[in-house]
């Protein structure tokens, strides 16, 4: 039979290793907005169309390159609404909604206490619209076709 080493003193066995911290969905795909009000955080998002599906693809699209999108909106009053009460950082608007157009939200949103950075978005080109872009407010425009997180941290960081 053989014989077992003697065990060590419990003072110098060897630990297991702690587990490894936990690391959010998608870190190294976290996207951070500079700003002066707070260097740590995340980039919130509203999303406004008329279109179920539109919002649903641009959300998982956004989450999925860092944004964290804290509500969507299927017209300009809701999204003045939920501008108002989620505050945040970025609206990504469509031009044609069913109540008020894109441009007219806009417009509103800039009055509020803390606005947020409005960009428009559409499945025609941004030429089609000229200075009406310009002329809301909006940081900028994405065609639907062509919206990416590159594409509104471009415009983000102008």
């Amino acid at each position: 039979m053989r014989r077992r080493p003697p065990r060590r003193p419990a003072s110098t066995r060897r630990q297991p290793a702690p587990p490894p911290d936990p690391v959010p969905k998608s870190a190294a795909n976290r996207i951070r907005l500079h700003s002066d009000r707070d260097d740590n955080k995340f980039v919130t998002v509203l999303i406004v169309d008329d279109h179920p599906s539109f919002r649903a693809s641009a959300r998982i699209l956004l989450e999925t390159e860092g944004y964290d999108v804290v509500g969507e909106a299927e017209d300009g009053a809701s999204a003045l609404r939920a501008a108002g009460q989620l505050h945040p950082d970025v609206v990504l608007l469509d031009v044609q909604l069913p109540d008020l157009d894109g441009f007219e939200v806009a417009g509103r949103l800039r009055l509020l206490d803390d606005p947020p950075a409005v960009v428009m978005t559409s499945s025609r080109d941004g030429a089609d619209y000229g200075r009406c872009i310009e002329g809301s407010g909006a940081l900028g425009f994405v065609a639907k076709a062509e919206l990416s997180g590159a594409a509104l941290a471009a415009l983000l960081s102008e």
